[in-house]
């Protein structure tokens, strides 16, 4: 699969977040057309010395999860650990890990945030706009908003909201605090690119079927988990 180039990756910190607050403004929030087909999922993990980083992405088919395709791509760790700039850490090795795909996957969902970031440039979202795809955030945890604790049922869900800017008293939408299983944590779902939350929610539910992460992305979590006892 084809990807983007939008920008090279040795940056200093402060060139990473001008980049970020720049490509923040190209997220595109459009419907979906049509319901996907191809649902892929995206996961990262660190070799056991730290010094690699590894990326794998599984492919799968609705409705019945069917495995079409797998990838993974290895790379030296360029960039250190900036909380808020993980993406510039971990997005190189996803890329090259996608770019060796043959099929081209409606969706990515990503373990990680979308716009549910400081700076609304959160890996998914990131990572949408290299691949010019609908990308959907599925953090296991908060980064940044406030939220009302949603109900223990599945598919319950709260919206998670976060000020403007700094200096704004405003609130905005950023996500949604979504139970993937009934009394089981929630997830937190937000929008990487070319989707809308309400889209986010719907696949990530329709993905959630047995377990706490959506299949795309437990899938993919495993793969990576794999391929780190050899690296």
């Amino acid at each position: 699969m084809k990807t983007k180039k939008l920008h090279d990756w040795n940056l200093s910190y402060s060139q990473a977040r001008d980049c970020q607050k720049a490509l923040a403004s190209k997220v595109r929030f459009t419907p979906l057309k049509k319901p996907p087909e191809l649902i892929a999922g995206i996961d990262c993990a660190f070799s056991k010395d730290g010094k690699k980083i590894i990326a794998a992405v599984v492919v799968l088919k609705l409705p019945d999860f069917a495995l079409i395709e797998t990838a993974s791509a290895v790379r030296k760790v360029t960039f250190p650990y900036i909380p808020g700039l993980l993406s510039f850490r971990e997005a190189p090795v996803c890329i090259a890990a996608v770019e060796k795909l043959k099929s081209k996957p409606d969706v990515f969902i990503i373990d990680g945030q979308g716009i549910a970031h400081p700076r609304r440039l959160g890996i998914a979202t990131h990572l949408g706009l290299f691949f010019d795809k609908p990308t959907i955030g599925c953090a296991k945890s908060r980064l940044i908003g406030v939220y009302e604790e949603p109900g223990l049922q599945k598919s319950a869900h709260a919206l998670l909201k976060d000020k403007r800017n700094t200096r704004s008293t405003q609130f905005e939408t950023i996500g949604a605090v979504l139970r993937t299983r009934t009394n089981v944590k929630p997830v937190f779902v937000s929008v990487g690119n070319k989707c809308l939350l309400k889209d986010a929610i719907k696949i990530t539910l329709a993905c959630a079927v047995k377990y706490r992460l959506p299949e795309p992305a437990r899938l993919a979590h495993q793969f990576v988990s794999k391929l780190k006892l050899n690296i």
